[in-house]
């Protein structure tokens, strides 16, 4: 089968290529999967160079979400059968024609979505779905402003806060993407942060500042952040795109009285299993009953997964970018 695979780590993607490999098999509880569409992820590009906090054992093929049509099962597996439609993904596998998954952790793709929007939608409104819910707390009527709001990770957030019945201010650096947000998705308000943003989100608010922060930017998106969040505010780290790993004062969060949270979708998940089960029915059945709406910006075949990574490193993704080795 075709499969992309990094064969050793380097900047620019040097060590990574599309290349013939053995298609692999099922083993016992596991199911082969015919890979329809896989989405790309900041930590998909990250872990070509070594960067990301998953440091595979090389050669490995990335891609954490992927959907597709089960081909084959392995021995022991109950509750699915070849051709049934499903949605899953793992740290590795999901950019190759075919992908070996654990039957326990498949999804029925919901009939509401394309195999490129199931397949944008795990990871994105996961983080999401606990950084919102499990870690913020969030409740209906609380300002909850997104940066990032145009990416992957940022328009999930988008969606799902509205969901939850918050006040959403989405922001980028895009006036073009902030339109297409603001189209698609009609967040309460939208803020260009270009040149700065803490008083436009204070007079958003009535002078009070965000309630909850969702940041996956971090370096100066962090810093002014930290001046326009409400007292008794959330200021979620979700990541560091802009590539700086900022810093605070510890008499900052005193002084205003908020709280900076970390966000791990999938660790949570692994540590406490029970709400990380509950977490993962959560966002499917909100995707089965069609109240929140995955963006795919573009898809393209695998020989072309250079293209996709580059949409999403240089910032133009409104939603995902989506690989799909059946084209």
């Amino acid at each position: 089968m075709r499969a992309l695979v990094v064969d050793s780590l380097g900047e620019f993607y040097a060590g990574t290529s599309v290349r013939e490999v053995e298609t692999p098999a099922p083993g016992p509880g596991d199911v082969l999967v015919k890979v329809r569409a896989a989405s790309v992820n900041f930590p998909d590009l990250l872990m070509t160079k070594g960067e990301y906090q998953f440091k595979p054992p090389l050669p490995f093929t990335p891609g954490l979400d992927l959907a597709g049509e089960i081909v084959a099962v392995g021995d022991g597996v109950t509750g699915w059968k070849i051709g049934d439609a499903v949605v899953g993904g793992a740290r590795l596998g999901g950019f190759a024609e075919y992908a070996v998954l654990s039957a326990s952790t498949l999804k029925p793709k919901p009939q509401r979505l394309s195999f490129a929007q199931a397949a944008a939608y795990g990871a994105a409104y996961l983080t999401a779905y606990v950084a919102l819910v499990r870690r913020a707390r969030v409740q209906p009527g609380e300002w909850v402003l997104v940066h990032g709001a145009a990416g992957g990770v940022g328009l999930a957030a988008v969606d799902m806060a509205k969901a939850l019945g918050a006040r959403v201010i989405a922001a980028s650096a895009s006036d073009e993407k902030l339109k297409i947000v603001a189209d698609e998705y009609q967040p309460d308000a939208v803020v260009n942060i270009t040149g700065g943003f803490k008083d436009q989100v204070k007079a958003i608010t009535g002078g009070a500042g965000a309630d909850v922060i969702y940041d996956p930017v971090g370096g100066d998106v962090f810093d002014e952040s930290v001046r326009c969040i409400a007292f008794d505010g959330r200021l979620l780290v979700i990541g560091f795109t802009s590539g700086r790993i900022p810093t605070v004062s510890v008499n900052m969060p005193l002084i205003k009285g908020f709280s900076v949270i970390g966000v791990r979708a999938g660790e949570y998940g692994r540590q406490f299993p029970a709400k990380g089960k509950e977490n993962q029915d959560a966002i499917w059945r909100m995707a089965d009953e069609g109240v929140i709406r995955p963006r795919v910006h573009a898809e393209l075949p695998l020989e072309q997964w250079r293209e996709a990574f580059d949409l999403l490193a240089d910032r133009k993704v409104v939603g995902k970018a989506i690989i799909r080795p059946d084209l």
